[in-house]
C-alpha cells in the first residue's frame, strides 16, 4: 500500500492521511445536507410532487456518487482529492432546469449522464489534459490564488462573519451572535495550533468547535447514532427515462444548452481544483499535473455514477485544500474519503451535527495558505498581471470559479498577442478564448 502510493516518496504516513481525509469530509459533507434540499426544491412552496425529487433518494444518491467518484480518484488517479455533487450545478439543476425551463427532473438527470459520457470520450482520447497542461503557469497559479479567496469567502460567508447588504453589496455580521461566535472560536484555535505548526490543525480545530457547540447548546446532540438506510429506488435509473421512453424530448436546442453548461461548468471547476490542490500538495511536475488524464477520468466516472444514482453532477471539491493543508498528500486520503461517504449512510444523524460554522474556519485558513501563489505570478509584467488579475478577483464576485477562469483566459491571449509575445501563446489558448466567448454570448 505504502509503495502503491508514494509514502516515502511525498513524505506522508497513513496518520496525516486519516486525518487528512477525514478533515476533508468534514469541510464537505455538508453536501449530504444540502443537495437533497436543493434537488428536492425543499425552498419553494406549492409546487407538485412530480417537480421534486424524493429527499431520501437524494441523500442516498449523494453519498454514493461521493463515495464512488473519492475511490476512483483515490485508487486511480492517487490525487488527495474529494468528489461529491458540486455546489451551484444542482442550484442549475433545479432552480435553472428543472424549475426555471419546467423540464422534468428525469431529463435533466439524462442531461448530466449524458455531460458524463462525453467528459469520459475526452478524457480516454487525452483532450482533457492537453488541455490542463496547454494552461501557462502564470494563470495556474493565479487559478489557485483566485479558489483561495472564493473559498475563504464562502467560509466567511457561512460563518455569517460576511452578509449581504442590499446597499454595498456585502458587510461584516453581528459577531455577538452564538453561532458567529462559535466560528469565530474556531478560527482563532485553529490560527493558533497552525501557528504553533501542530499536524492536524485544522481537523482539530473542527473537533474542539464541534465540542464547545454542544457544550453551550448551539450545536444539537444527537438523539441517537444510527438509522437505517433510505430507499434510492425513486431516483435509482431515472436518468434513463427520457432516453427509452421519450427521446425526442432530447432532440431540443434547449436540452443540447443544458447538457454544455454542466458540460462546460464541471470541466473548469475541475480542472481548476486539481490545479489548486495538486499546486498547494507540490504535486506539481514542471508546471504540468501528473496523472491529470486519470484524475480527469475519475471525475467523468464519478459523474456517470452520480446520474445513474439520482443526483446532479459530480464533481471535484475545492474543500480537499482543507485535507491537504491537514497534511494529505496521496490517494489514500482519497480512499479514506470515500469510506467515510459509504459510512454515512448509517450514521447520519451524527453527519448532521456539523454545521457551516464548524466547517467555516477550515476554509478561511486554506484561503490563507492557497494565496500564497499570488508570490509566483510576475506582476511586473502587465500583460501577465492582467489576465491574472481577472482571474483572481473574478472567482469570488461571480461567486463562479468557472466564470473567474473564463474572464481570464479571454484577456491572456490578448495582453500576450499585443505585447509581442505571440509565439508564447499554444494554439489551445486561442480555442479556449473562442470557446469563453461564445459561452458568455449564448449561455451565460
Amino acid at each position: 500500500m505504502k509503495k502503491y502510493f508514494e509514502f516515502d516518496k511525498l513524505g506522508t504516513n497513513y496518520r496525516r492521511e486519516i486525518i487528512g481525509g477525514l478533515t476533508t469530509f468534514l469541510a464537505m459533507a455538508y453536501i449530504l445536507a444540502v443537495n437533497p434540499l436543493m434537488l428536492s426544491l425543499d425552498a419553494v412552496p406549492d409546487l407538485p410532487d412530480a417537480m421534486r425529487m424524493d429527499k431520501g433518494a437524494v441523500f442516498v444518491a449523494t453519498a454514493l456518487a461521493a463515495a464512488v467518484g473519492s475511490l476512483f480518484m483515490g485508487l486511480i488517479a492517487r490525487y488527495p482529492i474529494g468528489l461529491a455533487p458540486g455546489m451551484g450545478l444542482n442550484a442549475f439543476f433545479a432552480f435553472s432546469v428543472v424549475l426555471g425551463y419546467g423540464i422534468p427532473w428525469q431529463t435533466a438527470l439524462t442531461g448530466v449522464l449524458f455531460s458524463g459520457l462525453i467528459f469520459i470520450i475526452l478524457s480516454l482520447t487525452g483532450l482533457r489534459e492537453a488541455i490542463i497542461n496547454a494552461i501557462p503557469a502564470q494563470l495556474k497559479y493565479a487559478v489557485g490564488a483566485g479558489i483561495g479567496l472564493f473559498i475563504t469567502f464562502l467560509g466567511l460567508q457561512n460563518a455569517n462573519i460576511i452578509v449581504a447588504e442590499p446597499n454595498t453589496l456585502v458587510t461584516l455580521g453581528d459577531l455577538s451572535a452564538g453561532p458567529t461566535l462559535l466560528a469565530v472560536f474556531g478560527l482563532f484555535v485553529t490560527v493558533i495550533m497552525m501557528v504553533r505548526k501542530i499536524k492536524g490543525a485544522i481537523f482539530y480545530g473542527m473537533i474542539m468547535t464541534t465540542v464547545l457547540g454542544m457544550i453551550v447548546s448551539l450545536i444539537d446532540i444527537p438523539t441517537k447514532i444510527v438509522d437505517k438506510v433510505p430507499d434510492v429506488s425513486p431516483t435509482f435509473g431515472a436518468a434513463f427515462e427520457s432516453l427509452l421512453h421519450d427521446p425526442a424530448s432530447l432532440m431540443t436546442t434547449q436540452f443540447l444548452v443544458i447538457v454544455i453548461t454542466f458540460l462546460f461548468v464541471d470541466f473548469f471547476d475541475t480542472a481548476g481544483t486539481l490545479v489548486a490542490v495538486a499546486t498547494q500538495a507540490g504535486l506539481m511536475k514542471d508546471d504540468k499535473l501528473p496523472r491529470a488524464g486519470r484524475a480527469l477520468l475519475a471525475d467523468s466516472m464519478a459523474t456517470v455514477t452520480g446520474a445513474i444514482f439520482g443526483t446532479s453532477t459530480t464533481t471535484s471539491y475545492v474543500e480537499s485544500t482543507a485535507g491537504v493543508a491537514a497534511g494529505a498528500r496521496t490517494g489514500f486520503s482519497s480512499i479514506i474519503i470515500g469510506l467515510l461517504f459509504l459510512l454515512s449512510l448509517f450514521f447520519s444523524p451524527l453527519l448532521f451535527i456539523i454545521t457551516p460554522e464548524v466547517t467555516a474556519p477550515a476554509l478561511i485558513i486554506v484561503g490563507v495558505l492557497m494565496v500564497s501563489a499570488l508570490g509566483n505570478i510576475e506582476w511586473n509584467k502587465f500583460e501577465i498581471a492582467v489576465p491574472a488579475f481577472f482571474v483572481i478577483i473574478s472567482m469570488p464576485l461571480t461567486y463562479s470559479i468557472a466564470t473567474g477562469i473564463a474572464i481570464g483566459f479571454i484577456f491572456y491571449p490578448i495582453t500576450m498577442l499585443f505585447s509581442g509575445r505571440r509565439k508564447e501563446i499554444h494554439p489551445i489558448m486561442y480555442g479556449l478564448f473562442v470557446i469563453f466567448i461564445l459561452y458568455f454570448i449564448f449561455i451565460k
